[in-house]
């Protein structure tokens, strides 16, 4: 007989072990046993709940970015008017974004993009989400919000990427060139 709540409680521990597989693999190249054992239940259950392996992944994709989410919204909660392009540069480059977890998800998740309909859904939505956030923060600030979004979105990417891939300080190396850059963009408009 299943117990009441429990599931919420499991799919929460099976999203946390996801994360942490992938962290110490450093790639997809786990197993749902691997994570099921990690998350202390049966493979067969981490079945039920998620159907296999993607659809875990893609909720601690989720999870990812729903945590993303919220430092983004705690960073333009903090930021006046003004500088809410910078506050979403600094959620991009938050100490949360780069343990070796995230990043293994992170670099785990452009791959699955590739070749998984939901993934690329999903990493769409992302894309939609910070270019739209950019281009309102921009408004007031550059002849062309669209444009200066789009720049900062790959830039963001970019940047991310180079960042995971080098030196523990290349974060905050990586946030600095963004910052400038947004610099340049909304000077150009005085």
């Amino acid at each position: 007989m299943p117990k009441l709540g429990m599931e919420p409680i499991r799919r929460e521990a099976l999203v946390k072990a996801t994360i942490a597989e992938i962290g110490t693999a450093g790639s997809l190249d786990v197993t749902v046993t691997q994570i099921a054992r990690r998350a202390g239940m049966s493979s067969a259950l981490a079945h039920h709940y998620f159907g296999g392996k993607e659809q875990i992944f893609l909720a601690a994709m989720r999870r990812i970015l729903a945590d993303f989410g919220a430092e983004a919204r705690a960073e333009l909660t903090r930021a006046a008017p003004r500088r809410r392009a910078e506050a979403i540069i600094r959620a991009s480059f938050a100490p949360a974004c780069f343990t070796p977890q995230t990043i293994s998800a992170w670099m785990s998740f452009y791959v699955l993009a590739q070749t998984n309909p939901e993934a690329l859904r999903l990493w769409r939505v992302y894309q939609a989400r910070i270019r739209a956030n950019l281009r309102h923060a921009l408004r007031p600030r550059t002849a062309d919000p669209a444009g200066a979004a789009e720049t900062l979105a790959a830039l963001i990417d970019g940047l991310y990427i180079r960042a995971a891939l080098s030196h523990p300080d290349m974060p905050q190396a990586a946030e600095a060139h963004a910052l400038g850059v947004l610099k340049t963009l909304t000077e150009a408009r005085a």
